[in-house]
């Protein structure tokens, strides 16, 4: 009789998850079926959704290299298998055409598409959660005035489990509600504008803070670095961590303005967003958002030790014979060549991950607003071994960095592997 009950109760089981996905996909069907939308918005409310696609980032995961604008295709690497970003045009069967303003709405701040299914959280709605409604309006007027583009959305590549979509319910009802904890302290106008671009808009929180084995971030250590989401480490942004590595207010906003300020230069995922997101904000945000960073009240940036890096060693004659040419003999750096080593923020910062990244792979042309092309440099990975990259890495750190600790081999080896297949 037992048996019987069991083999009763999972056929009734079987039959109402049928019955579920059936109607599941019905409603899907029904909803991408359904009428395009037609949009009529002001200029001024189509020029602000502009600024606002331009503050929240769109563009960097929705345009793809070459592609048109906002037409997806932009591979995203998670934990879990690579996501494409979507089609976000007007076009009515592969991007928005059939949203109205409220299913846009929906979609950003709860992760979840017009036709019901779940977005995966590579879309940053738990950061958007918090937009302003008149904000995704706006967002939404600009994105559904510009031309459609009738282009297919990629298949990602997201393995089982993580790829039963349905699941992610689960992951919404543990993490999606969060609220995020501000990296800084303050109360002025400014910091509050700052707070919303930096963890609503800019969604920073998404690559620099921590997070879990689920892929949640970590909400208790908000933007205090992250060393595991790419090949580029996201570094510290909070208060303490920039101004360790020397950076104030006037260095923040030229950073975020222009890509370069006197002691770093954009590269990797951060040029994209200096690119496509903060260097087109005004002069007022980009200062909201240095003062959220730092906080209303500053602390000083720290001091650079005295050089301590040995004369005479073999990692100052490795440098002399690979890395001088372009950054001087004492690393003051060229203009629009290379960037000064001396209290440079990557040899600065306590994690030496970026700085050893950059000596194996080098970095490629940099394209900075309103600047000349900043020249490639190659990487050296060919060239010098574990050890070899170790303790070059240790004597920049030292001589102008005034980071004493040393650099394992070991973890030089980790980085070694991991780096991409070169063609």
């Amino acid at each position: 009789m037992r048996k019987r009950r069991w083999k009763r109760l999972i056929l009734w089981a079987l039959l109402i998850a049928l019955i579920w996905f059936a109607l599941d996909a019905l409603l899907g069907w029904w909803y991408r079926r359904g009428p395009a939308v037609q949009v009529t918005a002001t200029p001024a409310q189509i020029e602000r959704g502009r600024y606002l696609v331009a503050a929240a980032d769109c563009a960097a995961c929705h345009t793809a290299d070459g592609g048109a604008p906002f037409a997806g295709g932009v591979p995203l690497a998670s934990p879990f298998g690579v996501i494409h970003g979507t089609n976000i045009t007007p076009d009515a069967e592969h991007g928005i055409g059939r949203y109205s303003a409220d299913d846009f709405f929906h979609a950003i701040t709860r992760g979840e598409a017009r036709d019901g299914h779940q977005l995966y959280p590579a879309m940053p709605y738990v950061s958007y959660k918090t937009i302003a409604r008149e904000d995704s309006d706006a967002i939404y007027a600009y994105l559904m005035t510009r031309p459609a583009v009738a282009q297919d959305n990629l298949a990602n590549g997201v393995g089982f489990p993580f790829n039963v979509r349905t699941g992610i319910n689960a992951w919404n009802l543990l993490f999606a509600g969060a609220q995020a904890r501000p990296a800084s302290q303050g109360q002025s106008p400014p910091w509050r504008r700052g707070e919303y671009l930096v963890e609503t808009l800019g969604h920073c929180g998404e690559c620099h803070s921590p997070r879990g084995w689920l892929g949640q971030v970590d909400r208790s250590r908000p933007l205090a670095g992250n060393d595991a989401l790419g090949r580029v480490a996201a570094p510290d942004l909070t208060p303490q961590g920039l101004a360790q590595r020397g950076w104030d207010r006037t260095n923040l906003q030229a950073y975020l303005s222009r890509g370069l300020a006197a002691h770093a230069v954009a590269s990797d995922e951060m040029l994209k967003v200096v690119n496509l997101s903060t260097s087109r904000l005004n002069e007022d945000d980009i200062g909201a958002i240095a003062t959220y960073l730092l906080g209303d009240t500053p602390p000083a940036p720290a001091a650079l030790a005295a050089n301590a890096g040995g004369d005479g060693a073999p990692a100052q004659s490795r440098y002399f014979a690979l890395c001088a040419g372009c950054h001087g003999r004492d690393g003051q750096g060229v203009p629009h060549v290379a960037p000064a080593l001396n209290g440079n923020s990557s040899v600065r910062d306590a994690n030496p991950h970026n700085l050893v990244v950059a000596i194996l792979d080098g970095l490629p042309e940099h394209d900075l607003p309103g600047l000349e092309r900043m020249q490639e440099m190659p990487g050296f990975a060919d060239q010098l071994s574990d050890r070899d990259v170790a303790e070059l890495a240790q004597w920049l750190r030292a001589r102008y960095g005034g980071q004493n600790a040393a650099v394992d081999p070991a973890s030089v080896r980790t980085l070694r592997d991991a780096a991409p297949a070169r063609h």
